[in-house]
């Protein structure tokens, strides 16, 4: 099957047909509204699969008057691969809603829906697809509580008390949530648990770094501890990660790098050690303890392209790694080769994806390739998205 040039023409089609005469809309000195459109193109041809559609819809609002500050951004998915069993909006759910207040000191608090500080932020990489971070639920995951931050010299301390996790969205699966957290199984997970998390205690500590010629960069250490509620035995369990982190920027050059230990301890009525996750209208399985590794390298091309057309192109590569401490439990690794870049107003990220016992990639088993592994054989994927930013 020729796919590739059905999904090269869609892509095509997408940047010319994206509303490019949309704007921002600024209500007053304080508030304003937005949002994003964004198309998905993946290609795998061992699969058979070449698909092209709408990928997200999202809205947000924010204010801030340097006193009071606030924000909140919903999204909708469906009807299009990898949703398409679900109409548009099948699949939706909060992705952040906080209010905050500015405070004497360089200090900050927030109150609601906020990004846990965890490693590095905002993503442990330049990549769209994100790391393998992700999916074992420590990159870009937020939960209801409260945040704290200060910001002195140059060091950087943030703290955070969460009660829960995001309250559920709407889909077809218990994993109805923006961020990939603790869940109870769906039925049909083989092996699945049925906890919950409360209590997340989330540490980030963080010293600039200054070097010659204009390199900045920060390292970082954080620590994370939640209770882990097995809704069958009524028991507690413990999750406890630490973590490590470097990033630099030398002129074009990037780089960040972290490694983090997860050691969670369920109190499963079967006395297994794996833990159940979801996100996204999906629940799988994950390793209780594992080390998590990821190294990204970047070059941010100086200057625009085409008459100004192109610009802020961003080649970048990105190795993830989750090493499982079970015995005979494989290794999941995921590498991504890809491309950013501006068209204009339109946002494109091109992203060679390949993935190993990956649950997100080249059709390994979904719900136990975290656990104790899928295919265990290297997968790749052809992936692009598009989007406008307003």
């Amino acid at each position: 099957m020729k796919v590739f040039p059905f999904v090269y023409t869609s892509a095509l089609a997408g940047l010319v047909c994206c509303p490019l005469s949309a704007t921002a809309v600024q209500i007053s000195d304080h508030w304003s509204i937005g949002g994003a459109v964004r198309a998905r193109f993946d290609l795998d041809p061992d699969r058979d699969i070449g698909k092209a559609g709408l990928d997200t819809v999202m809205a947000n609002v924010a204010f801030d008057d340097d006193t009071w500050m606030g924000a909140a951004q919903y999204r909708w998915y469906g009807h299009s691969y990898p949703f398409q069993y679900l109409p548009l909006g099948g699949l939706r759910f909060v992705e952040h809603a906080w209010v905050g207040r500015h405070l004497e000191g360089d200090q900050q608090i927030k109150v609601g829906l906020t990004k846990v500080p965890f490693g590095l932020q905002p993503l442990f990489s330049s990549t769209f697809y994100e790391t393998l971070g992700n999916v074992v639920g420590l990159e870009d995951v937020s939960q209801v509580g409260i945040s704290w931050q200060r910001s002195r010299g140059d060091w950087d301390l943030q703290a955070g008390v969460y009660a829960r996790p995001a309250w559920p969205g709407h889909g077809s699966s218990n994993g109805s949530t923006y961020a990939i957290v603790v869940t109870p199984a769906d039925p049909g997970v083989a092996h699945g648990s049925r906890n919950t998390e409360r209590g997340l205690l989330a540490l980030r500590a963080t010293h600039a770094l200054h070097g010659t010629e204009g390199g900045v960069g920060e390292v970082g250490v954080s620590l994370l501890h939640s209770v882990l509620h097995n809704l069958d035995t009524g028991l507690d369990g413990q999750r406890n990660v630490f973590a490590a982190h470097y990033q630099y920027q030398q002129g074009p050059w990037g780089m960040r790098v972290l490694l983090a230990r997860q050691l969670m301890d369920p109190r499963n009525p079967d006395g297994s050690q794996t833990v159940t996750f979801g996100g996204y209208d999906g629940t799988f399985n994950v390793a209780g303890r594992g080390t998590l590794g990821s190294a990204d390298l970047s070059y941010a091309l100086p200057g625009a392209w085409l008459g100004g057309w192109i610009g802020a192109i961003k080649p970048y590569v990105n190795y993830s790694r989750y090493e499982k401490s079970a015995p005979g439990f494989l290794p999941t690794q995921r590498f991504i080769a890809g491309t950013s870049f501006n068209v204009k107003k339109v946002y494109v990220a091109l992203e060679m994806l390949q993935g190993r016992n990956d649950p997100y990639l080249g059709g390994s088993s979904y719900t136990q390739s975290l656990a104790a592994g899928g295919t265990d054989h290297w997968k790749r994927q052809l992936y692009m998205n598009i989007g406008y930013y307003f």
